[in-house]
């Protein structure tokens, strides 16, 4: 097979290491990729948001299956162009992966289908939403209706922080409205689910660690650690979150005319009364794709084009019982402002464990350098037993990465120890 994946951050390095492995594969291609990306595809220029070039290139090249790894593609429609041009695509059409595009859109279907969720409201103005704010009162959610790139939630514990929220939703990338959200109480786990729009196939339960520093601190990042499986995401779970939310929705999605199809990552709280949405997305989620793939031994190619072609039902998946745990290494300021193109060496060195794997998000190569070019920049990952064997080797991987501006939390994997 020939297969183009469209990205460049650690989520589809992963899903190029193990597309890789397939012995169906004939030829990979990655864009734009990147340093790492570059060990496993060929990395090619293309403007991935740009529906006619890719559907140039897959047309030029032969492509057979087009996976799409972030969420801007999907909501430029890119995914639609191709199964046009009778590309088999995984990864959502533009009005499924609304599922993400629009957090109303999203409470919208869950009050369709039934799943639960959390009581909330959707406001055009920072004055609507204020007046709500002073009926509800903090702590409270407040969440940029439209994409920002993973950093459009804001917990805030009172009316002022609340207040701030809302004023620097409307003025960032998200912004136009605000969805408030009850806060709702327990542990955050991710479940992921590979569906063809009628059959789901749940892939796996992991937890990431959203604050940018140790002890949940500071500002919401895109992710700075992740770990699979989570001992919290129990099998009674996992089937609960299929019965009432996963098979509804689809459902519900179908009943629209917009069936969902690829993989649908759910967002969940785990409160006394079951698992409740917080959010879907409508690819991997990054770091959790990144400690989930290293336990699947399945092939995973023929999955992913079994859900592109509609014929998922009667697929499965063999997994490794060991522990997988990923830990970000990231450029000095983020979130926030960080500089680009500082070398980084000892990659050889941190990777000699063969329980050991780095995967690249924020990187480029410069001659015989390995530059960062990224906020989030390596995804350092570990298999073991359980989450202290495979934090003990992320962490002895980590420290022997040479780059004077990174820099990691050290405490992913807490809440399951």
């Amino acid at each position: 097979m020939r297969v183009l994946v469209l990205g460049g951050g650690g989520r589809e390095h992963a899903l190029c290491w193990s597309i890789a492995r397939s012995p169906r594969l004939k030829k990979l291609w990655c864009a734009p990729g990147n340093a790492g990306i570059s060990a496993q595809a060929e990395c090619v220029t293309l403007d991935i948001e740009n529906a006619e070039q890719v559907v140039g290139f897959c047309k030029r090249e032969a492509v057979d299956l087009l996976v799409v790894g972030p969420e801007a593609p999907l909501a430029a429609g890119v995914s639609d162009a191709a199964r046009q041009a009778g590309i088999a695509v995984f990864g959502p059409g533009q009005g499924a992966a609304m599922l993400e595009i629009s957090k109303a859109f999203s409470k919208e279907i869950c009050i369709a289908s039934g799943a639960p969720t959390a009581t909330y409201g959707v406001f055009d103005t920072p004055e609507a939403a204020k007046d709500y704010l002073e009926k509800q009162g903090a702590p409270i959610v407040v969440k940029a209706d439209g994409l920002a790139a993973g950093k459009g939630v804001i917990v805030a514990q009172t009316p002022d922080e609340a207040r701030d929220a809302v004023d620097s939703i409307f003025d960032g990338p998200g912004g136009g409205r605000v969805v408030m959200e009850e806060m709702l109480v327990g542990e955050e786990a991710s479940f992921f689910v590979l569906t063809d729009g009628e059959t789901a196939l749940p892939l796996a339960g992991a937890q990431d660690h959203k604050r940018a520093f140790d002890g949940d601190t500071g500002p919401n990042t895109g992710g700075m650690g992740a770990y699979s499986p989570a001992p919290a995401f129990t099998a009674e779970i996992e089937k609960a979150a299929m019965e009432r939310i996963v098979m509804p929705v689809l459902a519900e999605m179908r009943a629209r005319g917009t069936p969902y199809s690829g993989v649908l990552y759910v967002g969940l709280m785990l409160t006394r009364e079951g698992p409740k949405v917080i959010e879907f997305n409508a690819r991997f989620g990054d770091p959790e794709c990144q400690c989930i793939l290293p336990r699947l031994k399945t092939d995973l190619l023929p999955v992913l084009l079994a859900c592109a072609d509609g014929e998922l039902e009667g697929q499965s998946l063999d997994w490794n019982s060991d522990t997988c745990l990923t830990v970000v290494m990231a450029a000095q300021g983020y979130p926030g402002g960080y500089a680009r193109g500082d070398v980084i060496s000892g990659l050889e060195e941190a990777a000699s464990d063969p329980d050991v794997t780095i995967f690249h998000a924020g990187t480029k190569a410069q001659d015989d350098a390995i530059l960062s070019n990224g906020g989030r920049v390596l995804g350092i990952t570990a298999l073991g037993k359980d989450v202290a064997e495979a934090r003990q080797r992320a962490y002895a991987a980590a420290k022997a990465v040479r780059w004077d501006t990174g820099f990691f939390r050290s405490d992913i994997g807490w809440r399951a120890l």
